[in-house]
């Protein structure tokens, strides 16, 4: 299924890796080894629950090199084992709404966001593709501006490497 990208309003990001499609889904969908990657170095993730089903939660805990949190809860929306994952950061488990963020709210936190991660067997590893909605070209803006494609792009690299290092 493709959703189409609308350029006012979607951010996405394309890579082939290296590994097989099944190594990635497993560093997207366990959290252990999530936690190793998910966010760009030197910041971390100290915390990090999956319910890999619709309505499940997608929990985060992200911190900056200072120890400073960021806790993120999400919702799974559609998962297709080792093709497609869709959360978003507007619902939180069961199809909850979440509440509201404020202007306040700390890095990525006030972004409403959908994200779509689509993989795809290559020769040589994955076709890996992140096509991340927003609700207005502001938040897409806002987002592209925090360095979307660098700090996805880095990800991407560090579950690449960790994969490649790792051969689980």
């Amino acid at each position: 299924m493709m959703t189409p990208i609308d350029a006012q309003l979607d951010l996405v990001i394309e890579r082939e890796l290296t590994v097989p499609v099944s190594l990635v889904w497993r560093g997207l969908t366990e959290p252990d080894l999530l936690k190793q990657w998910f966010c760009p170095k030197p910041w971390g993730v100290s915390d990090c629950r999956i319910d890999l089903r619709p309505g499940g939660e997608f929990y985060t805990v992200m911190h900056d090199p200072e120890g400073n949190q960021y806790p993120s809860t999400a919702c799974f929306l559609e998962i297709e084992k080792e093709k497609h994952l869709v959360w978003t950061s507007v619902l939180v488990t069961n199809y909850r709404p979440a509440t509201p963020a404020k202007d306040t709210d700390k890095e990525c936190s006030h972004l409403a966001m959908t994200a779509i991660i689509d993989l795809e067997p290559t020769s040589s590893g994955t076709r890996y593709k992140a096509h991340v909605m927003h609700n207005t070209h502001e938040q897409r803006k806002a987002h592209e501006a925090m360095g979307f494609h660098e700090g996805w792009g880095t990800t991407i690299t560090q579950l690449e490497e960790l994969l490649e290092q790792k051969q689980i």
